[in-house]
């Protein structure tokens, strides 16, 4: 049987008051893409949360790695799993290089006292070759494009070794080219690292098409879980998104009715 990485079983997530997650139940087994899409509010972003070590679990268990997460494991467990979120504005005169930026990754694996070493910046070296970012090592982070900044947060995130790879909405605020270029290297990623990775967006046009599953959340549940060309389908999109069959039609005409592309 595949090894399940990612094990979350009857998961309740709240925040104050908020029920953010409803008994939600997912398994990502080693090596698998998965892609999360649903409506904002639908509590994708909190499920890469609990992934991650973090979030109020009320009840229900979560398993990263084989071990259940606790407070306690909070830290070691972040050493394995790398993170990614939507692009952020950031301020020019910061005064760190993309590489520097990139070496943030290791320090969770170094601890507080010590100082990279040669080792350290090769891994940090390769990180950026990976997302075509060498050129452009030496450059204030701040003067980058966004997709060159998320470039950076990608090769921050290998930097780390990560067994898992989680992406929050990497694509948004970006123009058509850099999305289309952040997918492309999400997947060859994927494939040469051989990660476990979950991908979370709100927009049909942003999920890679080279997921082995798509799950659907919606207001804090998973309502359907499946193959993308079962999944990414007229009715199910209809539902997800509260709009009339005829609406999602007319957006995404290659989808019909019975999810064939």
């Amino acid at each position: 049987m595949p090894e399940a990485n990612i094990k979350i079983e009857n998961a309740v997530v709240s925040y104050r008051e908020d029920v953010v997650l409803h008994g939600v139940s997912l398994q990502v087994n080693s090596g698998e893409f998965v892609g999360v899409i649903g409506p904002n509010g639908a509590g994708k972003t909190t499920l890469l949360t609990i992934v991650n070590g973090l979030g109020n679990l009320v009840s229900g268990s979560v398993q990263v790695l084989g071990k259940t997460v606790t407070k306690s494991g909070r830290h070691e467990l972040r050493k394995q799993v790398g993170y990614v979120a939507q692009i952020e504005n950031i301020d020019p005169r910061m005064p760190m290089s993309v590489r520097e930026v990139a070496m943030i990754g290791r320090y969770g694996l170094l601890g507080l006292f010590h100082r990279p070493n040669r080792y350290d910046w090769r891994i940090v070296d390769e990180a950026l070759a990976m997302v075509g970012m060498t050129h452009l090592a030496n450059r204030p982070i701040g003067h980058l494009s966004g997709g060159e900044q998320q470039r950076a947060a990608i090769a921050r995130c290998l930097a780390q070794e990560p067994k898992i790879f989680l992406l929050d909405e990497p694509t948004a605020s970006l123009d058509w080219k850099a999305r289309t270029d952040i997918l492309e290297l999400v997947k060859r990623i994927h494939a040469a690292r051989h990660l476990t990775t979950l991908f979370v967006t709100h927009e049909l046009e942003t999920l890679p098409r080279t997921c082995d599953r798509v799950v659907l959340m919606k207001e804090g549940t998973i309502i359907g879980d499946g193959a993308p060309d079962k999944m990414i389908s007229a009715e199910n999109l209809s539902r997800l998104y509260d709009l009339p069959l005829a609406v999602i039609e007319e957006r995404h005409p290659h989808i019909n009715p019975h999810g064939e592309h």
